[in-house]
């Protein structure tokens, strides 16, 4: 940071070679906005992210003790010689936030927990039952209350000193005994102080104090008065009066005489659906039950039962157990085998299902004697597989069974996720999950105009003050569609980036570091002049923010632009140009200056592709915020779904046709969205959903292994006159099974040493030098080169090495020709971006034989895309549309919505405000709609 004493104004980089860089040097400013660029592929987020953020985060963890660096997590010292004016370094990217179903975008956010704090300070109360407005009772209430019930009744009133507190409570107990008090409830169980009294630390206990012990009458007045005295004091305001048959709750703060209801003081604990004192105690807090869902048991009810409408249950075998249950039924209820499902009774569907009140007579064949009878009672295809998933311990049987899974709302709490009395708390008469459950935009716009007392406002100032900034940072970066109780596992990468970006802002820290990955993804054009304002904003208050983007808009806005390149992999990893933006349009040799420039462009198609006539269409898409609209897709062209986020895109494409589809085509149990009929289904044969998830968890997967290449090039190897002499087949040339791999690294030519507080190191195999394979093994050549040598080799290079072996060189042109000439062929999965993983999918489609009735899905497919990577995909999505396939594509990039041959348009807003079709049309045709946000982008560049 200092430099002869003086803090440097630049970062300076010496030599970094991670990865694909070539010992590079360069010079940044600090405290600016700094876009790193370059093809996919060409070094830029090894420079930034593997380089520069691991850097600044190893430096700042290396200054705290060994103790803590154990539980932080350790990276690597990059490979560089050495970098001045760093700062500590924060990385926002596109992971997902939180897989935990308890996680939602308000408890990510942290303006739940404000929320909770409001509530509990400023909410007012009112009776789950009846609605009133609850008031607190006093003790002259209490005592009227209790001297009400029927004359003699035995009663015990208690002191509620312990709810829901872990701990053994010793010197609790050893206190009350001090003071003279003799029994105690613990848990429901009534204890003698006297007694030694040993608590489980780890648990929750409720203890009350026995206070007194009489029988309703007029002359206990007195003595009830003072017990009742004594209780509240204790409990700090709480009194039981305990009878034979129930307890009921007392509380000078909050209660309803008319329903005879009590409630605690509302604490922030109490609306935190994660906590017994807030959470449904049916759904524990989730909101839903997982339960077998009868519409994945028996997907097709317009199928017989001989057709296999319940092949899910019965086997085709026709004596087997169940298969009798089922025939006896279809007797007993007059039905046929061979009608469908759906037009059965109500009463048969009811017993299939959910069983059989009256026995059944079933005869069958048992394994272990013969022909037998006997009589059941059948408890129904749902309750029979619910009972057998929950109560296995096999976890094949629960994998088994885990499909006909659903999440059903709770019936208790309505999917709310907290108890009636929480939910009975209200600020200007809504409870705290109706809150949550607006957009981001109408729950500010809630907040702004909040109508407060003046004691309520002085008591809510600074939590208010906390929750209108984190609303506004989350407006501010685009996000203003989402809602509070969204699922934090239902986000995508940009939306989880941008939340984490929210925070940051929120956090007011100057002098940091902070590296993103792609901050546009996932907004639309609309959107991207807020998303850079938020940046600025990072910058304006002293701190460094390094965007690796594509995003021209971004490029523009920088303050200075770094071009990584000039080519992928090997071709790659040098500076090209560096410097404000009027410097790089300038350079000859950059290719994102040549689109910057204009000396380049991505051509608008000369005429737009029309369809084969056959039409594929969703009636009454009505999921999430789509309000019940119909779309027509044309097959045999390419179209793109465009509009604002959350505009209703990857609901109507990924929710309601994809999974609807695979239900047709593929027999799927998966439940798709809510939509009321898809026609046109029967024109594909195929549906394909090309997502950046990865090709494989392991490092074992490889581009090799996905695309089937490496089967044809064990042939090759066991076909050698040295394998065969040697009766070597292509099992010996796998690095997964024994034979032929190297047993001391089980052929992951690499070994894990674990470092405990340092970071795990990697080392090559001692025995195979990271080569995978065994001695013999490596000694089978073909042109020279053995399998180790050959899954070591780039895209590029195999090209000419497999040129002579057709079956191999088509994969291998396909893997070239997605613009990924640079990746190895062995090169591990777990090393792939999300684009080189989605383009390695296109390629091995593309490298198969086309049926011309395949439908392609890609959501985004130019994440992580340089322009020059956008052209060739572009070029590959053509081939594949040549071939009289479909693609549809969910997209905001303008490159890429400009060259397709038909649009859809949602909008207009995200989240509520969505939901409808705007558009539809040639991008020509869009772009004369004002009323649509893409038409408005496209005019510019049409």
């Amino acid at each position: 940071m200092f430099k002869e004493g003086i803090m440097t104004d630049k970062i300076v980089i010496r030599g970094a070679r991670e990865n694909n860089l070539k010992n590079i040097d360069l010079t940044i400013p600090r405290d600016k906005l700094i876009v790193f660029t370059g093809l996919s592929g060409s070094g830029k987020s090894s420079l930034a992210f593997d380089t520069i953020y691991a850097e600044g985060q190893r430096r700042y963890v290396e200054s705290l003790s060994a103790y803590a660096r154990m539980f932080l997590g350790q990276t690597n010292k990059p490979d560089v010689d050495n970098i001045e004016g760093l700062s500590p370094s924060i990385s926002i990217d596109q992971k997902t936030t939180n897989r935990n179903p308890r996680s939602t975008v308000g408890t990510v956010t942290e303006i739940y927990d404000y929320f909770r704090l409001l509530f509990a300070r400023i909410g007012t109360p009112y009776c789950p039952k009846c609605g009133k407005k609850i008031e607190s009772q006093s003790i002259d209430t209490i005592i009227d209350d209790i001297l009400s019930m029927e004359e003699g009744t035995k009663i015990q009133i208690l002191a509620p000193v312990i709810r829901g507190e872990k701990g053994t409570h010793k010197n609790f107990l050893t206190h009350l005994k001090k003071e003279g008090y003799l029994r105690v409830f613990i848990d429901g169980g009534l204890y003698d102080l006297d007694d030694e009294i040993k608590l489980p630390k780890n648990k929750k206990h409720d203890i009350s104090v026995v206070i007194d012990r009489l029988k309703v009458r007029d002359k206990i007045k007195s003595r009830l008065n003072d017990s009742v005295e004594t209780a509240l004091n204790l409990s700090e305001g709480l009194v039981i009066c305990k009878t034979d048959d129930e307890e009921k709750l007392y509380s000078e703060k909050f209660a309803c005489m008319d329903c005879g209801i009590a409630m605690d003081k509302p604490e922030p604990r109490s609306f935190s659906f994660n906590s017994p004192f807030g959470m449904c105690m049916e759904c524990n807090g989730i909101g839903y039950h997982q339960t077998i869902d009868p519409d994945l048991v028996i997907p097709d009810k317009s199928i017989s039962i001989n057709e296999g409408a319940l092949s899910n249950f019965v086997s085709s075998d026709d004596s087997t157990y169940y298969s009798v249950i089922v025939k006896t039924l279809v007797e007993k209820y007059n039905f046929s085998m061979d009608k469908p499902l759906e037009e059965a009774s109500d009463e048969f569907m009811d017993a299939l299902l959910y069983g059989d009140k009256d026995k059944i007579k079933i005869g069958f064949n048992s394994h272990f004697g013969g022909y037998k009878e006997r009589e059941i009672v059948f408890e129904g295809i749902v309750n029979n597989l619910e009972r057998r998933y929950f109560e296995s311990s096999s976890e094949y049987v629960k994998a088994k069974f885990s499909k006909f899974l659903s999440n059903i709302t709770c019936s208790a709490c309505k999917g709310k996720r907290l108890n009636d009395n929480s939910l009975s708390v209200k600020i200007n008469g809504i409870n705290i999950i109706e809150l949550t459950e607006m957009s981001i935009r109408d729950c500010k716009k809630f907040i702004d105009n909040l109508v407060l007392n003046e004691n309520e406002a002085k008591i809510a100032e600074l939590v208010l003050r906390e929750i209108k900034s984190r609303l506004g940072f989350l407006n501010d970066v685009g996000l203003s569609y989402l809602t509070l109780d969204r699922a934090a596992s239902t986000l995508s990468g940009g939306e989880s980036q941008r939340i984490r970006l929210a925070t940051q802002i929120g956090s007011k820290l100057t002098g940091v570091l902070y590296v993103l990955d792609e901050p546009s993804i996932g907004l639309h054009q609309r959107d991207n002049e807020m998303l850079l304002n938020t940046l600025r904003e990072l910058t304006d208050i002293g701190n460094t923010v390094i965007v690796v983007e594509h995003d021209e808009d971004t490029m523009r806005e920088a303050d200075h632009i770094v071009d990584i390149g000039p080519g992928a992999g090997i071709h790659g990893g040098e500076v090209i140009a560096n410097g404000p933006l009027e410097e790089i349009i300038d350079n000859k040799n950059s290719i994102t200056a040549d689109y910057l420039s204009g000396r380049k462009k991505i051509d608008v198609p000369k005429e737009r592709q029309k369809g084969n006539g056959q039409y594929l269409e969703i009636i009454g898409a009505r999921e999430n915020n789509l309000k019940n609209i119909d779309v027509k897709f044309e097959l045999g062209n390419m179209t793109c779904v465009t509009g604002v986020s959350g505009s209703g895109k990857s609901t109507l494409i990924n929710e309601i046709l994809f999974k609807a589809l695979r239900k047709k085509l593929l027999g799927s149990v998966e439940k798709s969205g809510k939509h009321k009929e898809i026609k046109g289904w029967e024109n594909l044969d195929k549906i394909i959903d090309i997502d950046q998830s990865p090709i494989g968890r392991t490092p074992r997967s490889n581009p090799a292994t996905y695309t089937g290449m490496f089967d044809l090039i064990r042939d090759v190897f066991a076909s050698t006159n040295e394998a065969k002499m040697r009766g070597y087949k292509k099992g010996r040339f796998s690095f997964n099974v024994k034979g032929g791999r190297c047993e001391h690294c089980k052929g992951d030519g690499i070994i894990k040493i674990e470092m405990h507080f340092l970071p795990d190191v990697y080392v090559p195999c001692e025995v195979c030098k990271g080569h995978r394979y065994n001695d013999e093994t490596l000694q089978i050549k073909y042109k020279g080169k053995n399998i180790s040598e050959v899954l070591d080799m780039s895209v590029e290079e195999a090209l000419t090495f497999f040129e002579n072996i057709p079956s191999i060189k088509s994969k291998v042109q396909t893997l070239y020709d997605v613009g990924l000439g640079y990746i190895k062929l062995g090169q591990p999965s777990t090393t792939l971006s999300g684009g080189e993983a989605q383009r390695i999918k296109l390629a091995t489609y593309l490298s198969k034989r086309q049926t011309g009735k395949t439908l392609y899905i890609l959501d985004e497919p130019t994440t992580g895309l340089h322009m020059e990577d956008v052209k060739k995909l572009l070029e590959v999505l053509y081939r594949l549309r040549e071939g009289g396939n479909t693609i549809l594509i969910i997209e905001h990039n303008l490159d890429v919505i400009k060259c397709a041959d038909y649009l859809i348009d949602l909008g207009p807003e995200g989240g509520d405000g969505g939901g409808t079709v705007i558009a539809t049309g040639t991008p020509e045709e869009v772009a004369k709609v004002k009323e649509s946000y893409t038409g408005q982008f496209l005019k510019k560049i049409l």
